[in-house]
């Protein structure tokens, strides 16, 4: 099996900021990409960021500008830090990765975190 830890949520006021990891763990030959998705209250889960294995970035309008995803390969772990928060940032965060293990390649989710913005 393969697993995904997130941390780092939290509430924050706005303008302040959060970093989030999440670590990915178990009988992984390789990862593709690494990304970060967020469900609001209502609304559709949408893409964040996400980190290719070939190290190039892709963000949503939103958050650009604001969050930088970065990954650390040798520990399979994908960062995403947000700065200048904004209460419409509210929402539970997933760590999503696209693995190739000794089960085959299946994409796999965290358990989310919840980033919550005041303003």
């Amino acid at each position: 099996q393969v697993y995904l830890v997130e941390s780092g949520g939290g509430l924050v006021q706005a303008g302040g900021s959060l970093r989030l990891s999440c670590a990915a763990s178990g009988s992984i030959f390789s990862i593709n990409d690494m990304g970060w998705y967020r469900q609001a209250p209502g609304k559709q889960r949408e893409l964040v960021a996400v980190s290719t294995s070939g190290g190039s970035t892709n963000y949503t309008d939103s958050v650009k500008g604001r969050f930088t995803i970065s990954r650390d390969n040798a520990k399979n772990t994908v960062y995403l830090q947000m700065n200048s928060l904004k209460p419409e940032d509210t929402a539970v965060y997933y760590c999503s990765a696209a693995v190739v293990s000794r089960y085959g390649f299946a994409r796999y989710w965290g358990q989310g975190t919840q980033v919550t913005v005041s303003s």
